[in-house]
């Protein structure tokens, strides 16, 4: 695990060279590829040093860090192209890429809330150094305040799980934790981060704010720190966790529906996406909740596809954003005129967040939907509701913006460069690949 941790350091003084820009995509690439080749589809550790190490639920969402942060990179052309800062934008993206992968790959609860809370950092960076408007300063102060009042109680937790065990090692933890609010301590972080809803305020601000790249990583990997968080931490929690997690299984099923109700009346492409993104991980949160085989499998299905889906209608709503210098959907109105090439992404994109064959967000659903009706056959009206509206919303995205009479201040007609093609290409391609080997996603229970 060191070698590409050292590759990825090495990255950083790279930034700063005028060349770095393009030399940092390529070898980020290129590490991407590297470490693909080094996989682990097992449950067992593989590739371990120091305090790192990796099994198939840290090597498929470290390949997602990799991946998007590389696509990153390729989104935001626009801050190379007008050299914003360009030098420190590259950096601040090897930095973050640097901290998620010492997240995923952490063998120590307390490593991984080290680095679990430095990811912050940079994407509050990020928010506030290269965002379009001027309340990205309060949608940072959201951000920073929700996950860190929520991650103090995971430490002292963590310090009490310390004291019970002895160690805080994910490999040798073998115990089974009876008190409520150690429980509570340890779980807290993880609904706010994933965002669960009640406590998902800070997403949809920190999203409309950020610049394209902030989006992309805040859909595509940030959030899927709560739920790798909740899949490690619930070996401790068995026990409680079958007595209490039925609230956490219905406060996300109701909140999916209601967040999926909201989606309906947003005009805002970005605000949009966010509110369905919070809505995909409630469905995650509640498979997870269930502590089944089904739940667990499907939720880290469903938070690979969500990242590729969510991270890909980010990009399309920022392609739309730099021609019309506006994501309101009263303004997106009969692009399929202006930019008649990008409907077909459109149309692949949002077909695929509503789970449309043969996306592995298909696969995802599936399985949290069975898992979920096994578990209850309360929670089923929930879930036909959801499946309802995310098709709903997922087409009122579509038909808004691709249909209905052009806006008159544009008269021009573009395709969009071959970057802007390559990078959705690259966000659509593994989603729907990724469904032929469907088995490699209960490898790891």
């Amino acid at each position: 695990m060191l070698k590409y941790l050292i590759m990825l350091l090495f990255l950083i003084p790279l930034c700063f060279f005028p060349w770095g820009w393009w030399m940092v995509q390529s070898l980020m690439f290129m590490i991407t590829f590297f470490f693909f080749w080094g996989c682990n589809l097992t449950g067992n550790f593989g590739g371990l040093s120091y305090i790192f190490g990796y099994d198939i639920l840290s090597f498929g969402l470290i390949l997602l860090s990799l991946w998007i942060c590389s696509l990153m990179m390729t989104a935001s052309g626009s801050v190379y192209r007008y050299e914003f800062y360009n030098y420190l934008f590259s950096f601040m993206v090897v930095f973050l890429l640097v901290m998620l992968y010492c997240t995923f790959s952490s063998l120590t609860l307390f490593s991984f809330y080290l680095f679990f809370e430095g990811s912050l950092i940079p994407t509050l960076l990020l928010i506030l150094g290269w965002g379009y408007q001027p309340e990205r300063l309060q949608a940072g102060i959201y951000l920073l305040f929700y996950t860190l009042l929520a991650s103090l109680p995971l430490l002292v937790g963590l310090f009490n799980v310390y004291k019970i065990e002895g160690s805080l090692s994910i490999l040798t933890f073998k115990g089974d934790l009876s008190s409520v609010l150690l429980y509570l301590s340890l779980i807290l972080a993880f609904l706010v981060k994933m965002p669960m809803f009640l406590v998902h305020l800070w997403l949809p601000k920190a999203h409309v704010e950020a610049p394209v790249s902030g989006s992309m990583i805040l859909a595509g990997v940030l959030l899927k720190m709560g739920g790798y968080g909740l899949l490690r931490v619930n070996a401790m929690l068995m026990s409680l966790g079958l007595k209490y997690n039925y609230m956490w299984v219905g406060v996300s099923l109701v909140g999916g529906v209601l967040v999926s109700l909201i989606c309906l009346r947003q005009t805002d492409l970005k605000a949009l996406i966010a509110y369905s993104s919070v809505a995909h991980m409630g469905v995650v949160l509640g498979g997870i909740m269930t502590l089944s085989f089904w739940g667990f499998s499907g939720a880290y299905t469903l938070m690979l596809a969500h990242g590729l889906c969510s991270s890909g209608l980010f990009c399309l709503a920022n392609i739309c954003y730099e021609r019309l210098g506006s994501r309101s959907l009263l303004v997106n109105k009969g692009l399929m005129n202006f930019m008649p090439s990008m409907a077909l992404w459109w149309f692949l994109l949002s077909s695929s967040n509503m789970a449309a064959p043969p996306s592995l967000n298909l696969v995802g659903e599936i399985n949290l939907l069975n898992c979920l009706v096994g578990w209850s056959w309360v929670s089923m009206g929930m879930l036909m509701l959801m499946s309802f509206l995310a098709a709903g919303y997922s087409l009122y995205l579509y038909s808004y913006s691709q249909h209905g009479e052009i806006y008159s201040g544009i008269y021009s007609c573009v395709s969009g460069v071959i970057r802007e093609h390559m990078l959705l290409l690259m966000h659509w391609l593994p989603l729907n690949i990724l469904v032929l080997s469907g088995d490699l996603f209960v490898l790891w229970l």
